[in-house]
């Protein structure tokens, strides 16, 4: 059963249209823009916990990706990070920001740090385009060297990814999320069934074997977005769960060993969804970030 939020939360939307594809997206509240960018393979829900206190500080704009949530999944389809930050790039423009603020997750972490490459670019040669002013990311695969996929991530990317997807269970995929959220934390009935009713829309779970090509993209873009880490200008912070399994305490002494200067905020005993398991935290991380280095 969903709850009368998650209802809303679509109600409330907008739809934009990206390859002649519709997407679907948040856009609320006042005050500098924030892109929300969520993860694999939820979608923009997942900021709902901390949507009011977001709002009250930042103009918001939160879509779900192509291939996600409650925009289009089309079959045929050339997914990828870079279409994605290409999907974001328009829906900014479309909606007149030319400067924003970044909250990424997971997935979305990667497309930010595509998204982050280009401002470099751009700032680096005079070229007109979207300038990020700040990028807070939580818990994903900066690194593909320290990315420790489940074993159902590692099945979707091999040979069988397309049959795996179609015979997907609620049962299979309700434990493998809570596998990755901490001990302490688990995701509750009523979020697991919104998590699946977002993921079976429009039999999003047939693309599921094309989406993980990420990972695959991340191992072939490595020197550009961990460069774009290495040697931005932009103010970035880490605010990571670090008993994630899968991008916990160990993604973040990576980041530690490469980013200079290093800006991070471990949250003990919060797994991979810490803006679910501990919105509170991280919006404490985040607003002491804008307010110490942004603002």
């Amino acid at each position: 059963m969903t709850s009368l939020a998650f209802d809303h939360w679509r109600r409330d939307g907008r739809t934009s249209r990206h390859r002649g594809h519709d997407v679907f997206y948040r856009d609320a509240g006042s005050g500098p823009p924030l892109l929300a960018i969520h993860g694999f393979p939820s979608a923009s829900w997942d900021w709902w916990p901390m949507w009011p206190q977001l709002t009250a500080r930042f103009r918001v704009i939160a879509p779900d990706m192509i291939g996600f949530g409650w925009s289009a999944k089309p079959r045929r389809y050339d997914y990828s990070i870079v279409d994605q930050a290409d999907l974001h790039e328009e829906l900014l423009r479309e909606l007149g920001v030319a400067e924003v603020h970044v909250l990424a997750h997971d997935y979305g972490d990667t497309v930010a740090q595509e998204l982050l490459a280009r401002h470099d670019e751009r700032v680096g040669t005079g070229g007109a385009g979207l300038r990020l002013r700040s990028v807070c990311f939580l818990n994903g695969g900066l690194f593909p060297e320290t990315h420790r996929p489940l074993l159902v991530q590692r099945l979707l990317a091999g040979p069988l990814g397309a049959v795996l997807g179609r015979l997907s269970s609620k049962r299979a995929f309700a434990s493998g999320m809570t596998a990755v959220f901490g001990p302490g934390t688990p995701p509750s009935p009523e979020l697991l069934d919104e998590l699946w009713t977002l993921l079976r829309h429009d039999d999003g779970h047939r693309v599921l074997h094309l989406l993980i090509g990420y990972i695959a993209e991340r191992r072939r873009h490595r020197e550009r977005w961990v460069g774009a880490l290495a040697r931005t200008r932009v103010p970035l912070r880490v605010v990571d769960g670090a008993v994630d399994p899968v991008s916990g305490a160990h993604m973040v002494a990576r980041y530690r060993e490469l980013v200079p200067d290093p800006d991070t905020v471990e949250l003990d005993g919060i797994g991979h969804y810490p803006q679910i398991e501990d919105p509170a935290a991280v919006l404490a991380a985040l607003f002491q970030f804008h307010d110490s280095r942004v603002a």
